[in-house]
């Protein structure tokens, strides 16, 4: 092993030697300079370029020089949002969700979305760079699974030379980025263009294509990060903004950094929040003792033991039950506006394996909120609370979301700052458990999640409760209805299509007859 990391040692100084000596003297100009002072200190970047050229010397400089011009005519570096067109964004044809079974990110091209026009031509190209170069950096350069979802596309959506652009991104310009193209329910006609794709990508690359349907998309991707239309449970639904999936940061923490619109929250504040969560924990455990007595004398059906239940909960109240930790609430965080004034949220983690839980919370809006905490651990079958509170006068959006992650840890570890720092640099990302969490901003009534006020937990009347129950009740009424009424066109359709063939078959069959007769 250490024989092997001297020589790839070796092959990437002798990679850096030669690029300067052999094609930085002529085409500097042609270069982006941060391009090549990355070259000359991420070691990882050029062993990528070596390993997808099988180490040989002469074609991964040839690669080099490729993608660094290619890199500044498409001003890869300066690529940002505020650069390219926001209906690039909203239309939803490229994002970044979820991840396969073997924990790669997903990259999404809803083909249905993409339409050719060579006016538009070069800002999709740079929209695929903004997202490629985006997680490169973001993740460190780990390999994507690209998904080619081809449902309900057709001859008018065929774009070869937007195809190839894609193609070579993988194969000539983003090294070792690829780990598979899964192109889900290919219509027959496009058969002809994707044998000219497989000669794009060459012998080593066509193993990566995966033609999959309903039946075995499965296969590389698991249910819960595919669309129903695909057989899976993901209800994710694009929007924009802000960025799909963008990377979640670590908020504010009750030890973290005050920015300066927060100043004027003092001290007796945050004491005031770290007693009042203390004064929480006392009431779920009062009420915790009672729930015991109860079930002892109860005839009822019993409840989940893993999840402790706070003071004056409702049982409607949703939870997330996942493989490590069950999260409450389920989906929505409820915030109030400025005007209600409701600034606290409560999450409450209840540990469900036999080890301890190392989690992290995250969110895409890291100077509104702070977390407490963020990043800790959980022991095995007991449950935590984690209060998300907003400062600096800021107010909830719609657009806000916060991502817990979960890995079970080790015995033998320690669950300090520093053990819990080496951890999640050392996890694997197929052991780390992901659920995301939207916000949801209340104008007047409250909501029916927990939402922490001055003193206690605000729980909604039971009228809001069964209106919420009757409201879902009937949109999935409503959604079956849709569903009777798609099916029941297409047989109109259907019978449109065989009475017009009928009609011909019959005007057919008099014109034969006519001729026959003279």
């Amino acid at each position: 092993m250490a024989e092997q990391r001297q020589d790839k040692a070796a092959l990437i100084s002798e990679t850096r030697r030669r690029f300067e000596a052999e094609y930085l003297p002529d085409k500097s100009d042609k270069y982006d300079s941060r391009d090549v002072e990355r070259l000359q200190q991420d070691d990882k970047w050029v062993e990528n370029y070596l390993i997808w050229r099988h180490d040989v010397v002469d074609d991964t400089l040839k690669m080099i020089d490729e993608s660094f011009q290619w890199r500044k005519e498409y001003t890869v570096n300066d690529l940002s949002e505020s650069v390219l067109p926001k209906w690039l964004f909203e239309i939803g044809a490229l994002f970044l969700h979820g991840y396969d079974k073997e924990g790669y990110k997903l990259f999404w091209f809803k083909v249905k979305h993409h339409t050719r026009d060579p006016k538009q031509q070069l800002d999709k190209k740079k929209l695929v760079a903004f997202w490629l170069e985006h997680y490169a950096k973001r993740d460190h350069g780990k390999p994507l699974t690209v998904v080619f979802d081809m449902a309900e596309t057709g001859i008018s959506h065929i774009d070869l030379d937007f195809v190839r652009f894609i193609v070579n991104c993988f194969t000539d310009y983003y090294p070792n980025f690829l780990t598979k193209i899964v192109i889900f329910e290919m219509p027959w006609i496009m058969n002809a263009a994707f044998k000219i794709v497989k000669g794009w990508l060459g012998p080593d690359a066509i193993s990566m294509l995966k033609f999959t349907n309903k039946s075995d998309v499965q296969e590389y991707i698991s249910g819960e990060y595919l669309p129903p239309h695909m057989g899976g449970t993901d209800s994710f639904k694009y929007s924009y903004p802000p960025l799909v999936d963008d990377d979640f940061q670590t908020p504010l923490c009750e030890n973290g950094p005050i920015t300066s619109e927060d100043e004027h929250e003092s001290k007796e504040e945050i004491d005031a929040d770290t007693k009042e969560a203390g004064e929480l924990n006392e009431a779920q455990n009062l009420n915790q003792k009672k729930m015991n007595s109860i079930e002892q004398i109860s005839k009822s059906e019993e409840t989940d033991k893993t999840e402790v239940k706070p003071k004056n909960a409702k049982k409607a109240l949703t939870t997330f039950k996942g493989p490590l930790l069950h999260i409450s609430p389920a989906e929505e965080l409820y915030f109030g506006s400025k005007e209600t004034g409701e600034k606290k949220c409560l999450i409450v983690l209840t540990n469900v394996t036999k080890n301890v839980v190392a989690f992290k919370v995250r969110t895409t809006a890291p100077e509104k909120y702070r977390v407490k905490p963020s990043n800790s651990s959980c022991e095995p079958g007991t449950s935590l609370d984690i209060i998300v509170s907003l400062h600096g006068g800021f107010a909830a959006s719609l657009q806000d979301r916060f991502l817990i992650m979960a890995a079970e840890m080790d015995q033998s570890s320690g669950a300090g700052v520093p053990e819990l720092t080496q951890f999640w640099k050392e996890v694997p990302r197929t052991k780390v458990m992901e659920h995301r969490l939207r916000c949801h901003v209340i104008e007047s009534s409250k909501p029916s999640s927990l939402t922490l006020k001055d003193n206690a937990f605000n729980i909604p009347a039971k009228t809001n409760e069964d209106l919420h129950i009757q409201l879902t009740h009937l949109l999935q009424i409503n959604k079956r209805l849709e569903e009777q009424m798609n099916r029941c066109l297409w047989f109109q359709q259907l019978s449109v299509v065989l009475s017009l063939l009928s009609v011909t078959v019959a005007a057919f069959c008099f014109y034969l007859a006519y001729a026959q007769r003279s």
